[in-house]
């Protein structure tokens, strides 16, 4: 939530749009919606004004699914044929029936789950697999989420995103695209998942036939990639938290990228990315400031977060 949210994201809203005017097209604006502060009347300004879709937040705007507040926000999004973007990440309860049930009701808004959908992805899976006008992003940390995801829906119902500042480049990226291609995603598929899918939603043309989704619904690794797998998920609660590494996970998975069964040039990406990480979270007592040590702290992460994506997709190379 920016500081000045206050009034209804009014100042948020009117920045974005201004960005998207000076952006000659390249940026998409969305209006984000309070509502608790007169959602409809901030939703019609902005989208009068230039803006091309709507943004909710469950979580952060403490509402939940069934409020009957959401009901005129779809009837408006169906109205004027703009796609919903809607959190479905951490901190939020099963969401499904209820999403379910608005998009029944209003189904001509195309419906964007952000984050996967990992909240409740097996039931908005099971709700919403092969629904046209529907899609999951790819804005998540693990890989291993994402694969899921693909086993369970279309290719043509998800879309590329990042979840700045957590998903910045590449690993947002190379996540996409590595976990995409373990799931046997054709080039033309790829395309659509990185932008041609979102262009079409952002023009208001039809989406795409759907095909049945792909992946394996098993995760097979070798053992060395498995235990660098679990030293990094040990280490990351401890860099969010900013602690030192005082077990030595990190160690403990360098060590592992030594090990010899196969793989050599990924074991050798992934120990030069772990040892460049170690010597940044060694350098964190040594921060003059909170900035200077969120900035380290972000460095570090992004190289793990890759590191992460590696060891979960070696296949990939294989693709």
């Amino acid at each position: 939530d920016e500081p000045d949210r206050e009034p209804a994201f009014r100042a948020a809203n009117d920045r974005t749009l201004k960005a998207a005017a000076r952006s000659d097209g390249l940026l998409v604006p969305f209006v984000r919606l309070d509502l608790s502060a007169s959602p409809m009347e901030e939703a019609v300004r902005a989208l009068d004004a230039g803006a091309r879709g709507i943004k909710l937040h469950p979580r952060a705007q403490g509402f939940l699914l069934n409020d009957q507040r959401l009901e005129p926000v779809f009837a408006l999004a169906s109205e004027r044929r703009v796609p919903i973007l809607i959190h479905g990440g951490r901190g939020l309860p099963p969401i499904a029936e209820s999403l379910l049930a608005l998009h029944d009701a209003y189904p001509d808004s195309s419906l964007i789950i952000a984050h996967a959908g990992i909240a409740d992805l097996a039931a908005l899976s099971d709700c919403f697999a092969g629904r046209p006008g529907v899609y999951f992003d790819t804005s998540v940390w693990s890989p291993i989420d994402l694969m899921d995801m693909f086993s369970r829906i279309s290719p043509g119902q998800v879309l590329y995103a990042s979840d700045y500042p957590y998903g910045q480049q590449p690993g947002a990226l190379l996540l996409a695209l590595r976990t995409a291609l373990v799931a046997g995603l054709s080039e033309e598929e790829v395309r659509d998942m990185l932008g041609r899918s979102a262009a079409r939603i952002a023009d208001g043309e039809p989406p795409t036939p759907l095909t049945e989704p792909r992946g394996p619904r098993r995760l097979e690794q070798l053992l060395t990639f498995a235990r660098i797998h679990h030293y990094l998920a040990m280490a990351t609660p401890l860099l969010w938290t900013r602690q030192a590494d005082t077990i030595g996970v990190l160690g403990l998975a360098l060590n592992a990228c030594a090990e010899r069964d196969g793989h050599v040039e990924a074991r050798e990406r992934i120990a030069e990315l772990l040892a460049a990480a170690r010597d940044l979270w060694r350098t964190l007592p040594e921060a003059e400031d909170d900035a200077e040590v969120r900035a380290l702290s972000r460095a570090t992460f992004r190289l793990l977060h890759v590191a992460e994506i590696l060891t979960l997709t070696v296949d990939a190379e294989d693709a």
